[in-house]
């Protein structure tokens, strides 16, 4: 099973930029889509964005034009750079490898953003 481990996350202005980075524990080669998701206080886990084999992505319809997700198979990590933060980007940021029938997720990293 792929374990995934996030960071990058931390205490944003709004307006600010943040870029988080997942690092998989196998040969992301073998990995076609992986995604982001976040979970904000008392709130359900919302998908934010996935990638597709190279480069093919979707994004929710709140970050659009805002986040970009990306992935670097030579360093077996996933990235979401997130510009123009606003205060409900406030949420734990998880990514996620979907398999068959199983998602295989990281523990996640906080995100803040507050003045």
């Amino acid at each position: 099973q792929v374990q995934l481990v996030e960071s990058g996350g931390g205490l944003v202005q709004p307006g600010g930029s943040l870029r988080l980075s997942c690092a998989a524990s196998e040969s992301m080669s073998s990995i076609y889509a992986m995604g982001w998701y976040r979970q904000a206080p008392g709130k359900q886990r919302q998908w934010v964005a996935s990638i597709f084999g190279a480069s093919t992505t979707s994004y929710v319809d709140s970050v659009k034009g805002r986040f970009t997700i990306s992935r670097d198979n030579a360093k077996n990590t996933l990235y979401l750079q997130m510009n123009s933060l606003k205060p409900e980007d406030t949420a734990v940021y998880y990514c996620n490898v979907p398999r068959g029938a199983t998602m295989f997720w990281g523990q996640g990293t906080q995100v803040t953003v507050s003045s």
